[in-house]
């Protein structure tokens, strides 16, 4: 089983963004991203999608829950504010669990390190652009074994 932590896809510039920043949407090329994303993972026998509540987030993988028939859950260990303690937390209780998770940017970097620091080997260049994928695969003793990355849909 693997987990899949997607990086929310392409939004709005959050400078010439005014209402609340939970309430900033993908931009056109971020729903774009989106749907190759529900092409890219559409296969995959995934049983949960979880996601911060930004909505961003939630649009990221909206296509790909339309497509698996599937709810969007949202989870605060997934906000942008969350502590990346409480989101590695919560990829633990996933474990076993073919998930896709959505967050952000400033969360993936310390998880990855995290999981860098407990012997996940991460193959890959630590990079998170928008609307990419990191596919994290447990051993058979249920501990993460390795990491891979797939870049952002074109």
């Amino acid at each position: 089983m693997s987990l899949h932590v997607v990086r929310h896809a392409k939004a709005g510039d959050r400078s010439e963004w005014h209402q609340a920043d939970e309430l900033r949407p993908l931009s056109r090329a971020g729903l774009a991203q989106a749907e190759a994303l529900a092409g890219l993972l559409g296969t995959v026998p995934i049983k949960r999608i979880l996601s911060s509540r930004y909505l961003r987030c939630t649009q990221t993988v909206a296509p790909l829950a339309e497509r698996l028939g599937l709810d969007v859950e949202e989870h605060p260990a997934l906000a942008e504010e969350a502590d990346v303690a409480a989101t590695l937390a919560l990829l633990e209780e996933l474990t076993g669990t073919e998930a896709v998770v959505c967050t952000h940017g400033n969360l993936i970097g310390p998880l990855l390190d995290r999981l860098h620091r407990r012997g996940v080997d991460l193959a890959d260049r630590w990079v998170c652009k928008k609307g990419s994928v990191w596919t994290i695969e447990a051993d058979d003793s249920g501990a993460f074994a390795r990491a891979r990355y797939c870049p952002p849909p074109a």
